[in-house]
């Protein structure tokens, strides 16, 4: 089996997600759709089963254009079936790190994506996405994010058992969380909203990136 591939769990990923974290992961994501313009153009890498989609049609039931780039092909063809209104949905069936497009986008959607990776390999994803993203787009960003101290001790544990899990079912590669919070500072982003959810476990983020970015910076290492 590759390398992060949730086919096994597929088919029970959205109850096993709702049976944890009840509607945090889906309200963290959907209160992000008031940023969505008419006609844009979105990148969504690992959008899981695609319920995604649905919601996007009610925010907009026509002219987005949408990339939907899904490793697992059992999530995909769940994708596939969902209500996308009017809207021009391109499915892909690749993992990020193998995806490559000259197209850039209006808007990047990844959601509890990059807590999949090692350090380096996160790394990796967030400079190929970035180059994806226009200049003045938004990036909707949604993952887990667990502080220093204070009442934490309960995250470490549940975010050491769901890896523990994830690597058995999903080969998820990851053993921690890859440290995200500077790299979209240096690559031209800027927060223009900033939410907690389930007592601060999940954190969403809209991030907007700027009109003009020196090349210097875009060449660091993220």
């Amino acid at each position: 089996m590759s390398r992060n591939n949730y086919d096994r769990i597929a088919g029970a990923y959205d109850f096993l997600s709702r049976l944890i974290f009840q509607s945090a992961q889906v309200n963290a994501q959907i209160e992000q759709l008031k940023y969505l313009k008419a006609a844009s153009s979105i990148l969504i890498v690992g959008g899981g089963t695609g319920w995604i989609l649905e919601e996007l049609a009610k925010a907009q039931p026509s002219g987005l254009q949408i990339t939907y780039v899904e490793l697992s092909e059992q999530m995909l063809k769940l994708a596939q079936q969902r209500n996308v209104g009017a809207n021009q949905v391109h499915f892909v069936h690749s993992s990020i790190t193998e995806y490559s497009s000259k197209q850039q986008f209006d808007v990047i959607h990844t959601a509890f994506l990059f807590d999949n990776f090692k350090d380096s390999d996160a790394s990796s994803v967030f400079k190929a996405l970035n180059k994806q993203l226009k200049a003045g787009g938004l990036w909707f960003y949604t993952d887990f994010k667990v502080d220093a101290g204070g009442n934490s001790w309960w995250k470490t544990a549940l975010l050491g058992l769901m890896y523990a899990f994830f690597r058995r079912i999903a080969a998820v590669e990851a053993k921690d969380l890859p440290g995200m919070e500077g790299r979209f500072a240096r690559g031209g982003l800027h927060i223009i909203e900033q939410k907690r959810y389930y007592k601060g476990f999940i954190e969403s983020i809209i991030f907007q990136k700027s009109m003009k970015i020196p090349t210097f910076i875009e060449n660091l290492e993220s």
